[in-house]
Formats: structure tokens, sequence, C-alpha cells
């Protein structure tokens, strides 16, 4: 029995069919390049709704029936240690609910790591004990799984998110023996998702790389703004509350509609709001007012993670909402910063801890601003004294 919903403005975990917003053409895009054996790369801004997409899609009874479907979130690992046990780990957890079959494939198969799962003497249930420290050998490791997933009785989809991480690992040859596993697999197909476009596009487009060549791909662009309220107004008149056309579009231009932030401050928004009533704007800056409150510990204690020079150029982007030309003179001079190259340092400092990105132009032209939206907007107003609700 599926559990009651109170709040239909859902910010996580599986989102059930009705309260999904639009992508209609975005899931039958991806479906097909599924059903059809193509390997994608799906690019977009971060919490545009890449998650949301490929976990809508792996729920469609065309590709859940026929599929086994394995989501792997790699943003938080730091070598092919974490990858392998990452990838390990989901693999295990999704093969439960297959039957023993399956799973005593898994650990026939992947011998290396055989002795750290299995099932529990008392209970009988599956059991996955592996400790980080027990990989050993996560190449041979990897290797035994690829195995795996060429021998799985349905054919197997995995999507890797945030799969720019894997650039920061420290060994050398990861992408080689990625791009060579994922050759010789031919049971499996792969979701390569992420937001760091700087560093997919060289991962995916140079002719030097290993998966030059490997993908097609997939641009994830925000919802329109019709399209979004349209699915606001539909559930809050669902529920017996109402909100205004006019506060979803000011709310839409605030995030420039990213998809999380606008289902954040929605899902505090309906949670505030009385039967029968209709929020206006006033009551969605209240609900991001609200947000902010919660987690200003956790933006003080963020801030107190960075190095000077660093924090400065945070709050000078931070302020102008989206910079350009930040090494150049005029910007330094307009925010007090130290000099062209120390921006430049920094710069590499905030892009490598993903506290800022940029979009680019058809002249190359960079303008950067700070990933998450919410934090930009704390920025502005305990350090740069302006009230984002005048």
């Amino acid at each position: 029995m599926s559990p009651k919903i109170t709040n239909p403005f859902i910010i996580s975990g599986p989102i059930p069919e009705p309260y999904f917003c639009d992508r209609i053409k975005e899931t039958q895009t991806l479906i097909s390049h599924i059903q059809n054996g193509r390997n994608v790369l799906l690019l977009s801004q971060r919490r545009v709704g890449k998650t949301g997409l490929i976990n809508h899609c792996f729920a469609q009874p065309e590709i859940e029936n026929d599929n086994y479907t394995f989501f792997i979130d790699i943003l938080g690992t730091r070598d092919l240690r974490d990858f392998t046990y990452a990838v390990g780990r989901e693999i295990f957890e999704k093969l439960k609910p297959a039957g023993r079959k399956m799973l005593d494939q898994f650990l026939t198969t992947v011998r290396s790591i055989s002795n750290e799962l299995g099932y529990d003497a008392v209970t009988g249930l599956p059991k996955f004990t592996l400790s980080l420290g027990a990989l050993r050998n996560p190449s041979y490791t990897l290797s035994e799984i690829f195995d795996y997933l060429n021998q799985a009785d349905k054919h197997c989809i995995i999507a890797i998110d945030e799969f720019q991480q894997i650039a920061n690992y420290p060994e050398k040859n990861i992408e080689a023996l990625l791009r060579t596993h994922i050759q010789h697999c031919a049971n499996a197909n792969f979701i390569f998702a992420g937001s760091e476009r700087h560093i997919l596009n060289e991962m995916f487009h140079l002719t030097s790389r290993p998966f030059y060549a490997s993908t097609t791909e997939m641009n994830l662009l925000e919802l329109t703004v019709d399209s979004y309220r349209e699915f606001s107004q539909n559930l809050f008149r669902e529920f017996g509350k109402d909100i205004t056309t006019e506060a979803i579009h000011q709310l839409y231009d605030m995030f420039e509609g990213n998809t999380y932030c606008m289902q954040k401050t929605m899902n505090e928004l309906f949670a505030m709001s009385k039967n029968g009533s209709e929020s206006t704007f006033s009551e969605v800056c209240t609900a991001i007012s609200c947000i902010l409150s919660e987690n200003e510990r956790s933006y003080r204690n963020r801030l107190s993670l960075l190095a000077p020079k660093p924090k400065e150029l945070l709050l000078a982007i931070a302020q102008e909402g989206k910079a350009e030309r930040i090494t150049s003179g005029a910007f330094v001079k307009r925010h007090q910063l130290t000099s062209a190259s120390s921006v430049q340092s920094a710069i590499k400092q905030l892009m490598s801890g993903d506290w800022i990105t940029y979009e680019g132009d058809e002249t190359g032209n960079k303008r950067y601003f700070i990933t998450d939206r919410f934090f930009s907007f704390y920025l502005r107003e305990k350090f740069g004294g302006e009230s984002l609700f005048m």
C-alpha cells in the first residue's frame, strides 16, 4: 500500500507519476535511447532534474520489466576503490528483490569479495558487510563486476550520476579502464549524468580521451514556466489550496527555472498554507526566508572552510548573481580583491570544491555563479546588504 501523500511537492526519494512534473518529451527520448542500446551522456546544470528523470524512466514498465536498473551517485567518491565499492553495493542491494538465483550468481562471479557478502546465518537474508578496506584490488573486483553484468539474465542499465567525479581520481588510467570494460560489456548500457559541463565536454569530445564519440548526448534544460505553473496550480487545487500565477512566475524568475529550488520552495509554501487559502508572492518570499533560516548554521559552517581569498571571490560573485570577466581589473577593483592572479587561483579552488560553476556563450565568455542558489541568496542578504524580496 502506497503511503498517503500529505505534501505533493516531493523533494526526496522516488516521485510517483502524478507528482512528476512534465518531462514527457525527455522521458520518451531517454527511454528510446535505452531501448535502442545507446550509451547516453546526460548533461544539465545541478539540480535541474537529472536524477528525477532517470529514476522516472527506470520506473516505466517498458524499462522496469525487461531490465535490471542501477543508479549510482559517485559525487562523494575519491578514487577507484570508492567507485568500485559504490557500484558493488548498488548491484547487491538492487538484486535482493530479484531472488536468490541472481544474487548467488553475483556472489559466484565476484569472488574477490564474496567472503564479505552473502546471507545471514540466522535470518537467511542477504547481507552486505563489505568495507572499503576489504577491497584489496579494486581494479580486479571491478572487472569481476563487469563479468557479472555481462552474464545477467536481463539486460542491465547503469546510470552513473556526477560522472565528472572520476576526473578527480588519483588513478591516471581510470577513463581508459572504464571505457575498456564498457566496450566489452554487451549486456549493459550506460547513462553518464553530470553537471560539470566543462569537464564532461573534454572527457567525451576530445579525440585524445577514451570516451570520445562513445555516447549520444542529451541536454536537460529547465522546465518551462508554463509547465511548472500548470503543475503547481493543479497540485495546490487538488489539495484544496491555490497559488497565483504571478507568484509562480516570480518564483521561476528568481531561480531561473532551477527545478530543485522551485520544488523546495513549493514544498515549504504548501506546508505553510492553509486549506482554502491563496498563496501570493509575499508567501513565497516567506517560504524562502524560512529555508534560509533553517540552513544558516550549515551555510556558516561551509564558509568557515574557505580561505580568505576564495571567500572574498565567492562573496563578489554572490553579489553580482552572475559574474563576467572576473579576472578583469574592473571586477577586481569593484570588489576590492587583491589581484587578477589571486582571483585566478581562487577560481580553481572554488570550482574544484563545486562552490561555483559557469555558463558560456557562443563567444566563449563565461558567467560564473554559485552552484547552490539558496546559498547564493543567503550570501547576498547577509554580506551584501541586499534584500531579495524588495
